[in-house]
């Protein structure tokens, strides 16, 4: 199904000829005398009404969707009081944009951690005759297609990074929104509507794992925290080293110099306050 464009024509005319008609005719109506013509008229009075059936109204961001004994006609999208042939059957589609937020689902990501997601879905129907022929509901089509794409997506990032450079959940919400918009669009193509905008609006671990998963964060922070303390401190224990041996300050041997690097590392690296010892000689 292809949307075509249908020509319309303005219905104030059409309506404007019927009231003078209508007027015309309840003022012959009051007159006894002119039974005949009241007679006469009402074949006129009903083929009036007949063509000022054909008449219907189209708001901004509005289409009407014709079709004639079951054939698809043509799509009118010219607003105001519009006039089509009486036979044709008219149906109003919005062109608004529209927006949703979908439930909560519960699904398994890439490492296969249950979590909690959701999202919030802009879409706007873009081919009327689309809407109307190639889908049965497609209000419902566009959001059971839509849980559909979020469990698809959410099934194929972690949650967390683990790896420098990996795509999840969590730390990459661009890509990941623009990777769901795409999903949807191709999903939401048939039916004529396309998606402006997608993103994930919730998203956490289930709550049966949320507990450990809590823990096992935290486990991750405290070994990138020790890892860059040990970094930086290795860096400032072979800068003085370096600075003693150029200024010639004291001569060490290698066993001092492993002594003066355990020593550093203690106090560099330590969650408490060094608690310095003053060697006062044998």
């Amino acid at each position: 199904m292809t949307e075509k464009p249908k020509a319309s024509f303005s219905g104030l005319p059409v309506l404007i000829a019927a009231v003078l008609f209508l007027g015309f005719y309840f003022i012959a109506s009051i007159d006894a005398k002119n039974e005949a013509s009241i007679i006469l008229g009402f074949p006129l009075l009903a083929l009036v009404i007949f063509v000022m059936s054909g008449c219907y109204k189209l708001e901004p961001n509005q289409a009407a969707v014709l079709s004639f004994f079951g054939k698809y006609s043509g799509t009118v999208r010219d607003t105001g009081l519009r006039w089509n042939n009486p036979l044709y059957q008219k149906k109003k589609i919005s062109l608004r944009v529209r927006n949703f937020e979908s439930g909560r689902l519960k699904v398994n990501e890439l490492d296969g951690s249950p979590i909690e997601i959701a999202a919030v879905i802009v879409w706007q129907v873009e081919g009327a005759a689309e809407a109307v022929y190639n889908v049965d509901d497609y209000e419902s089509f566009v959001h059971i297609q839509s849980e559909a794409a979020l469990r698809a997506m959410a099934t194929s990032y972690p949650y967390d990074q683990h790896e420098e450079g990996q795509l999840s959940l969590r730390s990459h919400a661009a890509e990941i929104s623009a990777h769901l918009q795409s999903e949807l669009t191709d999903r939401l193509a048939d039916a004529g509507v396309a998606v402006l905008d997608a993103r994930i609006s919730h998203l956490a671990y289930a709550p049966e794992i949320a507990q450990a998963m809590l823990q096992r964060q935290q486990a991750n922070a405290v070994i990138a925290a020790r890892s860059r303390i040990v970094k930086g401190a290795v860096s400032m224990v072979e800068a003085a080293l370096a600075q003693l041996q150029a200024h010639g300050t004291v001569k060490l041997d290698d066993a001092q110099k492993a002594a003066i690097v355990g020593n550093l590392l203690v106090v560099l690296c330590s969650e408490r306050g060094s608690q310095p010892t003053i060697n006062a000689g044998s």
